[in-house]
């Protein structure tokens, strides 16, 4: 197997070790690192977004069934967070999740990437989006929030250290971070996993695939990088958009999408 000639992007190790590969001929590879567990993508194979595209989908149509995650997502944080009442979401995608804390009186403000999707959300929904790179751009520098919210954004950040100093730096003293990304321990990517090495399964590409995502966390990353920059980790969980898996993954942690909420740590 070959050696990976860079450091964890988490911890700064150098014992990082094969994990699995992706692609026609298993040439992007996934690198663990066994001191913080945090899995790194080598970038230098090629790395792109642009397979996350997709048409623009109303945050009013409560029928969408693209929209039926974030409404999940709002559910928990007024459960969890019930004193909020500012909000900015990082990698807002279409801004379902935008209109519902609007919809409750919300200040609430935007990120995305993409110029097109802040514009059409922005003119939607009559809230500032701003577009544009969170690792290179501070939105809305003079103001702080009650809560941070990342959508399945943490993973596609070559710098996840750096991410979650910006977000320390948009909340207030006591303020909250929501984070949801893929769960790389999950039971059936394991599953996955170990059929591929024994030759049993063996997964289909588009001809220009290139990975999105350059980190992939399980627990104890996820821990480890909240307690690097500041946070203190209040709520982990499993989760999936069908009520029942849902219900079970909630308390049976083994599901494929992870839902973190944190908050600052103040005795830092």
């Amino acid at each position: 197997m070959t050696v990976p000639d860079f450091s964890c992007r988490l911890c700064g190790g150098r014992r990082l070790y094969y994990y699995y590969a992706l692609g026609h001929r298993q040439e992007y590879i996934y690198y663990k690192c066994p001191d913080c567990q945090l899995v790194n993508y080598d970038l230098s194979a090629g790395f792109s977004q642009e397979q996350y595209t997709a048409e623009f989908v109303d945050p009013k149509d409560d029928t969408a069934r693209f929209n039926a995650d974030k409404d999940q997502t709002f559910d928990f944080i007024r459960k969890n967070l019930p004193g909020i009442r500012s909000m900015i979401d990082i990698g807002c995608g279409f801004g379902r999740l935008l209109y519902r804390a609007q919809q409750v009186g919300w200040r609430v403000k935007g990120m995305d990437l993409s110029e097109s999707v802040a514009r059409a959300v922005s003119q939607r929904l009559g809230v500032e989006v701003q577009a544009g790179d969170f690792l290179e751009i501070r939105p809305f520098p003079n103001e702080r929030f009650d809560l941070v919210c990342l959508r399945h954004v943490l993973e596609h950040l070559p710098d996840s250290v750096g991410a979650m100093e910006r977000i320390s730096d948009l909340l207030k003293t006591d303020g909250y971070v929501l984070l949801e990304m893929p769960n790389i321990e999950a039971l059936d990517k394991r599953w996955k996993r170990w059929l591929v090495d024994l030759g049993l399964h063996q997964r289909r590409f588009q001809p220009d695939f290139e990975p999105g995502h350059c980190n992939e966390f399980c627990r104890d990353s996820i821990e480890f990088l909240l307690e690097r920059t500041g946070f203190q980790m209040l709520h982990w969980e499993t989760y999936a958009l069908s009520p029942l898996k849902n219900f079970f993954y909630n308390r049976v942690k083994v599901g494929n999408k992870a839902r973190v909420l944190a908050q600052k740590n103040l005795s830092v």
